[in-house]
């Protein structure tokens, strides 16, 4: 059995192995970079500072929202425009509104404004486009406000 003459590792083995590697890495990170940035939806607060000074009131606005018990239920039905029940002890707002938000920022914000269409049920004035929507729901009743979140699809 004659060896085999093996080949010698010389540097243009090397600078491939080099330059694909890097160039993998180059690739991907490029490619996530863009990803990232297209689904980004902009800032969350303009200053963390400012925003750090209100965070006691807003832990008040919250727990005075969470003891009137309400809750709500939305759905967009098949005609565009969004459908609310709101239970809870006493629930009988004067106005009701919200802002919808796409997740992905890809579609402007919307504003619903919602008529009572029985006790305890309303129905947005305004037509909602197909797909997922994020709303924030604003209710004022005798002096108080409540507010929520919810996905609607």
């Amino acid at each position: 059995m004659t060896p085999q003459p093996t080949r010698a590792f010389t540097g243009r083995h090397i600078a491939t192995i080099m330059v694909g590697f890097f160039g993998v890495v180059i690739t991907v990170n490029v490619m996530m970079a863009r990803m990232a940035n297209s689904t980004f939806g902009g800032v969350v607060v303009e200053n963390s500072y400012v925003a750090s000074q209100h965070y006691n009131r807003w832990l008040d606005e919250a727990a005075a929202e969470e003891a009137l018990g309400w809750t709500a239920e939305m759905a967009r039905r098949a005609d565009g425009h969004v459908a609310l029940e709101l239970k809870g002890p006493a629930a009988t707002p004067q106005a009701v509104f919200a802002v919808a938000r796409h997740p992905l920022g890809q579609l402007p914000e919307r504003v619903l404004h919602f008529d009572p269409a029985a006790p305890e049920s309303f129905v947005s004035a305004e037509e909602l486009p197909a797909g997922r929507w994020r709303l924030r729901l604003e209710v004022r009743s005798d002096g108080k406000l409540w507010r929520s979140e919810g996905d609607v699809r």
